[in-house]
């Protein structure tokens, strides 16, 4: 073992700048002996918890477990990282023998009687041992934790959660693998310049330059975002849009053996057995108590209220879409879900002559990063500065160091923005390192946080041109960046996006609002080519089209969240028709014709592979919240370096040390009301 750890970066103290992840040292074979040795490791320290002769305090066992696992922690937080960001088929192998032995060793802690006999006692004199507030609610986090996930459960309970876990963990590896694969390996190849029809040329190099990667004659779309999206808004074949919507909206649903119809119902099941066992009625039970939602009812409420406010312009914009269809082609048919895209481009550009390529020349990929970095900027004071001597784990990414007004270190930030094989769908933040303070010393450790991005990549004569939507989705990400960046707690645990999943998503939202502002357009937004400012009218055109077709979008999302909540709300196993019972459960939220061999729920990664079960609807509640934020700044002024840094000091950097109203109306000074969303989509005046 000490000829191993002797060769294994993770059982060395990093000597890189700020002590980041030296990903140029790792390899494949170093994660299993560092996690094995980190599982050791923390068993041992669990054990001089329980063996303490010492009375249970909260440093001697609320402290002490919070601060065991440093080396499980570091190399299971890397691993998990690029199994998304960079993975291969080594990684994907080892992930099915890791997760097992992760899920059991956390099923050992968490159903530690010993362990949790010392934190219940902790917990039980909670109200007489002077605790910091931060120290209050780690001490309920850590004791809720230990309750919800087992250590209540007697005799065969606790066997049969082992086994659920652990089954559970497989279920979720596989359906990701699963969605990862099938993505890859679709292409749709293109021979002849007449199916290339009404594609930009951005859309066509892009095509011809995946084609030349994989050794193909013509122009090659795949299912990735940046070839999918401009596909299905531009090219006049509506056999072809038909052919791409169909491979990726059936995803993972054939029969093969990438099917995932089998592993959805395994994981519902699976989730409400284990929310059951722990006397829960269902998941979403489970789940929602520890959300600011609470419970179902208060979901149901926002998403129907939504219905309710939003589905008349809903079918006013598809009446408004249809039309404009029946007038191109001289005839009438039904617009199908691979029409939307096309003939809603045709009217948008139609009503305020604008769209992607109009946009694209002024949002070159550098300008937008010195233009987001740039708001940081003006709205809390922090600056970036690039590092090459900080190891990134792919030649795609760049690591930076940012710094606080007065100079002082904040963070080390990765990004990684083109899609690759080796990375899935998407777009997401996450860290390396979060966020603490040493209560013996006062230093403060500060993170080290990645947001990853599938953007459009550069061809061999343009740089890499962004879409609005794709300016937006960096806004979001950074957002949630910002969130980790400023992270101020003392517990690694509570700090940073280490929030509520119904409040997480507020950092990341608000920060989308700046997309239609002037005064930060202008910042940046240079035609590549010429140097021109993007002109005041174009950014006009943005700003007037940005409620285009939003109620459409908003019932989207709606349906999502229903959809989410109907696999968790059960309360009985499921067996049977997965297309079947997607059609009813969100059918009221439709706004398109119904695809019948559609499959959502056998791609939904957030909801079953992801984060976001019974928890699919925090994107609306975040919206509420971020609407009636940002109207603050709109009426004190979108930079007022006042109102910024109150989101900074309440919002971004409390993490989870209080509940998250309690900060939101520290920050706004009243609760959120859906009032601001409805006037910022144009649904009430």
């Amino acid at each position: 073992m000490n000829m191993i750890q002797a060769q294994n970066p993770f059982f060395e103290k990093y000597s890189t700048p700020h002590g980041t992840t030296p990903f140029d040292k790792i390899k494949t074979e170093h994660y299993e002996p560092a996690i094995r040795e980190g599982i050791s490791r923390q068993n041992t320290e669990i054990d001089a918890i329980t063996n303490n002769p010492e009375a249970p305090t909260f440093a001697n066992t609320v402290q002490a477990y919070e601060k065991s696992g440093e080396l499980l922690n570091r190399a299971t937080n890397v691993f998990g990282n690029l199994l998304s960001a960079q993975t291969n088929n080594e990684m994907q192998e080892l992930a099915k023998t890791l997760m097992p032995l992760l899920s059991e060793h956390s099923n050992n802690l968490s159903l530690n009687e010993k362990l949790f006999a010392r934190i219940k006692t902790v917990y039980e004199q909670k109200d007489r041992i002077n605790l910091t507030p931060e120290q209050n609610k780690l001490l309920e986090k850590i004791y809720n934790g230990f309750v919800r996930n087992g250590a209540n459960l007697e005799g065969d309970a606790k066997q049969k959660y082992r086994e659920l876990s652990r089954d559970l963990s497989l279920l979720t590896l596989q359906f990701g693998e699963n969605n990862l694969k099938e993505t890859n390996e679709y292409k749709l190849v293109l021979k002849e310049t007449t199916q290339l029809a009404g594609l930009p040329q951005s859309a066509t190099d892009a095509a011809a330059e995946t084609a030349r990667e994989k050794g193909v004659e013509g122009w090659v779309f795949t299912l990735q975002a940046p070839s999918y999206v401009p596909f299905m808004m531009y090219a006049d074949n509506r056999d072809l849009r038909c052919e791409l919507y169909m491979a990726s909206n059936t995803k993972c649903s054939h029969e093969n053996e990438t099917n995932n119809q089998e592993i959805v119902k395994k994981i519902v099941n699976t989730r409400m057995a284990i929310a059951q066992l722990l006397g829960y009625d269902n998941l979403a039970a489970y789940s929602l108590k520890e959300r600011m939602a609470q419970n179902s009812d208060a979901v149901y409420t926002l998403l129907n209220q939504l219905l309710d406010a939003y589905t008349p312009t809903a079918r006013q914009e598809y009446a408004a879409v249809e039309a404009l269809a029946h007038r191109t082609q001289g005839y009438d048919f039904t617009v199908m879900p691979w029409d939307w895209a096309y003939y809603s481009q045709k009217l948008k550009d139609q009503t305020y002559s604008i769209d992607d390529e109009v946009l694209r020349p002024y949002f070159e990929l550098s300008k937008v990063k010195e233009g987001v970095f740039g708001l940081a900027n003006r709205l809390y004071g922090i600056t970036f500065r690039k590092n090459t001597d900080i190891p990134v784990y792919h030649k795609d990414a760049d690591a930076y160091e940012v710094f606080d007004k007065d100079g002082s270190f904040l963070s080390v930030l990765y990004t990684d923005f083109h899609p690759r094989e080796s990375k899935r769908s998407g777009a997401w933040m996450t860290s390396y390192k979060e966020q603490w303070i040493d209560e013996n010393t006062g230093e403060n450790s500060r993170p080290h946080i990645s947001i990853v991005m599938n953007f459009t990549k550069p061809t061999r004569d343009t740089p890499a041109l962004l879409t609005f939507d794709e300016l937006e989705t960096f806004l979001h990400e950074f957002g949630h960046g910002l969130h980790g960046i400023f992270a101020n707690s003392v517990y690694e645990s509570l700090s940073g996006t280490n929030v509520y999943r119904d409040f997480v998503e507020l950092p990341s939202q608000f920060m989308e609002n700046f997309a239609t502002e002037k005064e930060f357009l202008h910042t940046f937004a240079r035609h590549y080519q010429t140097g021109e400012l993007i002109p005041d009218e174009l950014v006009q055109r943005i700003v007037d089209s940005s409620n285009f077709n939003a109620a459409y979008a908003c019932l989207r999302q709606v349906s999502f969240g229903l959809l989410d909540m109907a696999w968790y709300t059960r309360k009985t196993p499921f067996n049977g028709d997965v297309k079947a019972y997607e059609r009813k459960a969100w059918a009221k939220a439709q706004i398109l014709p119904v695809v019948e061999d559609a499959c959502m729920s056998t791609q939904f990664s957030h909801i079953f592979a992801g984060g976001y079960s019974a928890g699919y609807y925090s994107y609306k509640w975040s919206e509420v919240l971020d609407a009636d934020a940002f109207s603050l700044f709109r009426q004190k002024g979108i930079f007022n370096p006042d109102v910024a840094a109150s989101f900074r000091e309440n919002i971004l950097s409390k993490g989870g040390t209080e509940h998250p109203m309690v900060l939101y109306k520290r920050f706004r000074g009243q609760e959120p009301t859906i009032d601001a969303l409805l006037i910022r989509n144009g649904i009430r005046k």
